[in-house]
Parts: C-alpha cells; sequence; structure tokens
C-alpha cells in the first residue's frame, strides 16, 4: 500500500550531511514529499568518499530532477560557529526562511576522515585509550554542529512560531558499551540537548525531537566494519539491516504537519533490537 504523501509544499528544510548516506537520503525523501531542500558536505566531493556522486552540485541536481522542488549545496565545516551562521544566510537568501532542520552531520569519525582505515573511526575506539584529538573529533562533528546549527536557526523559528528539528542521534547513545565509547556520549548528549531545546522551544510551537537509528546499510556503514551478510535482507524480518529511507519516512512523518503534538522524544528505527524504556 503506498504511503500518502506528507504536503510539505511550500516548506524550506536544511539537511546537514547530507551529501551521502542517511542525509542524502533524508534530502531526496523531503524534497519528494514537496520541500525545497539545502543539502549539505564539508567539501564540495563529500560525495566521493564511498562512491555516492561526483559532487554535491551533482546530488543536488540529481535529487532536483527526480522531484522538481529547489535543492541548494551547501558545504563548510559546521564545527565553525562563522561557516554555520554563513551558510544558514546562503539558505535564507536561496531558499527563504527555514521551517526545517535536520541535524544529520556527525559519524564517529576520527581525525583522519573518512579516508582512514575502517572508513575513518578512531584507532583504539574505547574509553581509556582513543586518542585526546579524536574524542574532540567525534564530539565536535556530532555534538557541537548539531547545537551550533539549532542555534542559529531556532530563533528565526521561535519569532515565527513555526518549526521542526529532528536531530539524528544513535541507538549507541541508549547503550553504553566499550567500543566506540566516545561516539556513544556524544550522541548521548546529542539526544539530552535536543530534550532541552524541545523543552526551550514549546511555548513558541516548535517541535524538536531525535531519532535514533540502529544499524543503517549505507556505504560507509558497509566499508566501516565486518558485515554480516545474513543480515543484508529488505524483507521478511526485523532482524536485519535497516535502510536509509526508513529513517527518512520518521522523519518525514516528525518534520510533517501530521506530527502536532510530539516533541523532545527519541525515536528509536533500529527493528526493535532494544527494547526498554530510556
Amino acid at each position: 500500500m503506498a504511503l500518502e504523501p506528507l504536503e510539505l509544499n511550500g516548506k524550506v528544510a536544511w539537511v546537514t550531511g547530507s551529501s551521502r548516506g542517511i542525509g542524502r537520503v533524508i534530502a531526496s525523501f523531503l524534497a519528494s514529499q514537496g520541500a525545497d531542500v539545502a543539502i549539505h558536505g564539508t567539501t564540495p566531493f563529500s560525495t566521493q568518499a564511498f562512491g555516492e556522486g561526483s559532487s554535491l552540485e551533482s546530488v543536488a541536481k540529481e535529487i532536483a530532477n527526480t522531484t522538481e522542488k529547489i535543492v541548494f549545496p551547501t558545504c563548510g565545516d559546521l564545527t565553525e560557529e562563522a561557516t554555520v551562521g554563513k551558510i544558514h544566510s546562503q539558505i535564507q537568501e536561496k531558499l527563504g526562511s527555514l521551517d526545517i532542520l535536520v541535524n544529520c552531520a556527525g559519524g564517529d569519525i576520527g581525525t583522519s576522515g573518512t579516508s582512514g582505515p575502517m572508513a575513518g573511526k578512531p584507532a583504539n575506539n574505547d574509553p581509556v585509550n582513543i586518542d585526546i584529538r579524536d574524542i574532540r573529533s567525534v564530539i565536535d562533528r556530532n555534538l557541537m554542529t548539531c547545537i551550533l546549527c539549532s542555534r542559529v536557526v531556532a530563533p528565526g523559528m521561535m519569532e515565527r512560531r513555526s518549526g521542526r528539528i529532528v536531530s539524528i542521534g544513535s541507538v549507541a547513545g541508549l547503550q553504553g558499551g566499550s567500543n566506540s565509547a566516545i561516539y556513544a556520549t556524544a550522541k548521548a548528549a546529542v539526544h539530552e540537548y535536543t530534550r532541552c531545546l524541545a523543552d526551550m522551544l514549546r511555548p513558541f510551537n516548535v517541535t524538536a525531537n531525535v531519532i535514533a537509528p540502529g544499524d543503517i546499510e549505507t556505504p560507509r556503514f558497509l566499508a566501516s566494519r565486518v558485515v554480516d551478510e545474513s543480515m543484508r535482507k529488505t524483507d521478511d524480518t526485523l532482524k536485519r539491516y535497516g535502510q536509509s529511507i526508513e529513517v527518512a519516512r520518521a522523519v518525514g512523518f516528525l518534520v510533517s504537519n501530521e506530527n502536532t503534538y510530539i516533541t523532545g522524544q527519541v525515536l528509536r528505527v533500529d527493528g526493535g533490537k532494544q527494547i526498554w524504556a530510556g
């Protein structure tokens, strides 16, 4: 059965970290539902890291041609406050005021970047032995980008008394473990920051929520670990890797007019791998 369109016509969305992976699929999905979308990558060629396009410009054109919506490519380091403000101004000039912000920039990526071993995962990726530079890299990529982008977008939403913010967290932020410890810590902080943000925005009719994906099959996911081929299924079971479109649909609901009373929540999209409160 086909899903009903979410009717995002007239809405303007900014999806950070959308040159590839989950973010790219979220941006494409929001455009398919009627929104004009600003996509983002750290560089104009972030798309090339795992073969997901020749450039940010080409990805924007592909989404625009498919959806017949305006798709505006932006690039820059979102851990830098001045860069965030500059990109926000560019989006407003090109597309108008933002109705939707999706904080998707992040990843368990150290100072080597995605070109490093295991697609950029820090070496000695545990609570004690991880390099201090990798600690700062992971926290900046995941937490600081979320905070800086939310800080620049939220005031306009508050003034207009309308807006939707969704941050991409992780089930890692809901369960401790020695592997990827700083990533889990950063995502837990994203969850809590978003709850705090939701509390502040509530009187202004602006929602802020978190989507916490489980194992989602993206090109970087496949490049960053030993893959369990038995989990690469697409139907008949929830015991499998998830697909980016399943995350995108959850985001779509939370940013649409169908969501009128949900804010400050963390929604797992993990096929029920984590079934407990919190």
